[in-house]
């Protein structure tokens, strides 16, 4: 249930801080007091703020200045604007993480609420033979201090090849050797956005961008989706607008509608891109986990395309190695962000990775992921079939929609006193018109098929009750 501070706009104790202040405009001490009211708590989340022209009409000021600093807000992280609805606090990204995405729970309970790759005992022999390898050979091949920044010749060389796997053929010198998909994902869009641009993605998306642009303070605009991912009439119109600077998109197995873009798709998406000159950066951690090739966007447009990808999603978990290919023109660019942020990616890291592509183990453990993903999805399929609203055999997780009378949060709350943890649809939601919500439940991790199976049951039986009536945000 939303709730509606009727009093916020009458709070006179704002006035004097509208007061001008050398070097400060009126929109921006007003948005620095809505962000402090709502990191001290004073703005709970999901209230919904009052009119432009009511706050305006309260505070003395003009309907502009109220519009301009809920736009810097809501840039921020902070507020939301929902169309026909009104703005609302929205839950900060950290919040988000806290409270549905850490596996904080040593008691056994269902985690639900994190993407991570199934841990089997193949990848437990796995990683005690890799570590055997690695303490009876010769490490001063790959222990060097922080040098080259990009990678060694033979990790980027390793690269390579898994890149190849991908449908990305390239040269080594668009390599790079990251700490993970995130870290690539950062580079990438540091290497070409400034603050203030505007950057589009899906209207759900992975979190990882939404905190990117809160970190480095760009605009990030949320495009309506479907099966396959961005529409392209809809990405054209944005681009037609004339301030778009790049398109970040996750291209195979969507977090978190599991939505897989396929190869017509990627084309009409990439000549788009060259026709307005956007540059594309492709979150592809999950698409190892497909069987058949699709084109990548540095094959499609080469000067324009960014690819991230990584091991911890389709490999193994832990295992935080990440490659990122970038334009030619952006590899010295790329490669001096990544020394400011890093200096380079761990070498023995990059060792363990290497070693497992060239010897077949890293193409062994996703074929097991696989499997494991298709097992687990026969599972969601069998006991949640009404509600599932996004899947894929090959996905981690799958997107369900909300019961009619239950909310999100309710379901969480509801959920999590069952000992099952899932995630609902706010930490996913980009910037623009929000999308119908949903909640994402994972299937990897240590869990077992009578685990998992048990707990989606609990699932199951919690959205087919009816709410408690006294729940507070349970009830619509």
């Amino acid at each position: 249930m939303y709730r509606h501070d009727s009093k916020y706009q009458d709070n006179i104790g704002w006035k004097p801080v509208l007061q001008h202040r050398k070097g400060a405009t009126k929109h921006k001490l007003l948005t620095d007091k809505i962000i402090a009211d709502i990191d001290e708590g004073i703005l709970p989340v999901h209230t919904q703020m009052p009119t432009h022209r009511d706050l305006a009409h309260a505070l003395g000021i003009s309907v502009q200045t109220v519009s301009l600093s809920y736009k810097e807000a809501e840039r921020r992280g902070y507020l939301r604007g929902e169309v026909g609805r009104g703005t609302f606090v929205r839950s900060r990204v950290t919040e988000r993480a806290d409270s549905f995405m850490l596996d904080r729970d040593p008691s056994g309970s269902a985690d639900l609420s994190i993407i991570r790759a199934v841990y089997t005992e193949a990848h437990e022999r796995s990683a005690r033979e890799l570590m055997q390898a690695l303490a009876e050979s010769d490490n001063s091949s790959f222990m060097r201090p922080c040098r080259p920044i990009a990678g060694l010749d033979a990790h980027r060389a390793a690269a390579q090849v898994w890149l190849a796997g991908l449908s990305v053929e390239t040269d080594a010198d668009r390599v790079l050797i990251t700490n993970g998909a995130a870290h690539g994902l950062f580079l990438a869009v540091a290497s070409v956005v400034r603050p203030g641009e505007v950057v589009l993605t899906e209207n759900l998306t992975d979190h990882g961008i939404i905190g990117l642009a809160n970190v480095l303070g760009f605009t990030l605009r949320g495009l309506p989706t479907d099966q396959e991912g961005i529409l392209p009439d809809a990405f054209e119109a944005a681009c037609a607008v004339g301030d778009v600077t790049a398109l970040v998109i996750v291209s195979s197995l969507g977090n978190p509608t599991s939505h897989v873009m396929g190869a017509e798709r990627r084309r009409a998406i990439a000549a788009l891109a060259r026709q307005y000159g956007i540059f594309v950066i492709e979150d592809e951690v999950y698409k190892p986990m497909l069987r058949d090739p699709l084109p990548s966007m540095p094959d499609l447009i080469p000067e324009l395309g960014f690819f991230v990808t990584s091991f911890t999603k389709s490999v193994m978990t832990g295992l935080r190695i990440g490659y990122l290919v970038v334009p030619a023109h952006y590899s010295i660019r790329a490669a001096s962000i990544l020394r400011v942020t890093g200096w380079s990616a761990t070498n023995v890291v990059a060792e363990m990775a290497s070693r497992w592509i060239l010897d077949g183990t890293a193409n062994t453990l996703v074929a097991v992921q696989r499997n494991e993903a298709e097992a687990r999805q026969a599972i969601v399929s069998e006991v949640m079939a009404p509600f599932v609203a996004g899947s894929h055999p090959l996905s981690l997780c799958a997107w369900l929609s909300v019961p009619e009378r239950w909310t999100e949060e309710g379901l969480v709350h509801a959920l999590a006193r069952k000992g099952v943890a899932v995630t609902p649809s706010d930490p996913f939601v980009a910037g623009g018109e929000r999308p119908v919500g949903g909640i994402r439940i994972c299937l990897g991790g240590r869990l077992s098929h009578s685990a998992l199976r048990s707990a989606l049951e609990t699932v199951r039986g919690t959205f087919e009750q009816l709410p408690p009536v006294f729940d507070v945000g349970s009830i619509v």
